[in-house]
């Protein structure tokens, strides 16, 4: 542990970027990811704070449908279970927050 401390220390004093190997494997997990798209955010916002389809739609000005569509990609790019679950990966992964 000492001698990767220092040998950090010098390579990054080198001018090298050091990144710890947890860190890489996280980033490295969700460099696969699909991005959400703008309108996704905002509705995993809505769906965060605790608005249903309809109305989600009715803010957004769109069909419920839509708003279905849009949950069904943000849930598949996110690998998650349900919306609840979409949430909580987004809070975690700092695409949204409360």
């Amino acid at each position: 542990l000492r001698k990767e401390l220092l040998d950090t220390i010098r390579a990054v004093h080198a001018g090298q970027k050091r990144i710890p190997s947890s860190v890489a494997a996280q980033l490295a997990d969700h460099l696969a990811d699909d991005s959400l798209t703008a309108r996704e955010i905002e509705v995993l916002r809505l769906i965060a704070a605790g608005n249903a389809n309809k109305i989600i739609a009715d803010q957004l000005c769109i069909a419920e449908e839509t708003v279905k569509g849009h949950v069904k990609n943000i849930l598949s790019k996110l690998g998650a279970n349900d919306r609840t679950h979409a949430v909580t990966i987004g809070l975690k992964r700092g695409i949204i927050d409360l």
